[in-house]
């Protein structure tokens, strides 16, 4: 990894971590809390592509978790929120790549998200009800809180990599 790319990625890995931050909303039944960090884990993943969206999905996220006090979960949020964003990456990085935006390439970055999204809401779940033994009825409580997340995290995160796109020469 040259300096550029490992500059690059801790800045990442940093704006996950700030974003997951900003704006926390608590889930009781969990004590899990829902966030805008997805929005970024989608960015560098669509951006720099798979490897840059699991470093910045698990550690990123992982450092919110153990900097906001939500250190129990920090384990399973770095394996969980980095396969999300390997998944988007592995995905999208592709179509994102071209010279152009094109209808085909923003729908597999919306498909991209789908799956990684799955695979962050099922993670919690399984994560908080089985690992964790929070309980299934507890971690089903927070899975509409995860889709919003899910969903929050596609509308910030597409129109803005699509309007950062031109300016990340190392993602194309």
């Amino acid at each position: 990894m040259s300096t550029r790319q490992l500059t690059l990625t801790a800045l990442l890995i940093a704006l996950t971590t700030v974003a997951t931050l900003v704006i926390r909303i608590p889930v009781p039944a969990t004590q899990g809390y829902i966030n805008l960090g997805d929005s970024m884990v989608y960015i560098s993943a669509l951006l720099f592509g798979p490897l840059a969206g699991l470093l910045a999905g698990g550690i990123g996220s992982a450092l919110a978790d153990l900097i906001g006090g939500y250190g129990q979960f920090a384990p399973y949020t770095l394996v969980i929120k980095g396969l999300e964003g390997l998944i988007v990456g592995l995905i999208a990085w592709q179509a994102a790549r071209a010279p152009a935006p094109t209808a085909a390439g923003v729908a597999r970055a919306i498909g991209a998200i789908a799956a990684g999204g799955t695979v962050m809401v099922l993670g919690y779940f399984l994560a908080e009800a089985y690992i964790m033994r929070i309980g299934v009825a507890a971690a089903g409580a927070e899975v509409p809180g995860n889709i919003f997340q899910v969903v929050g995290g596609l509308i910030v995160a597409l129109p803005t990599a699509l309007l950062l796109r031109n300016l990340a020469p190392s993602s194309r």
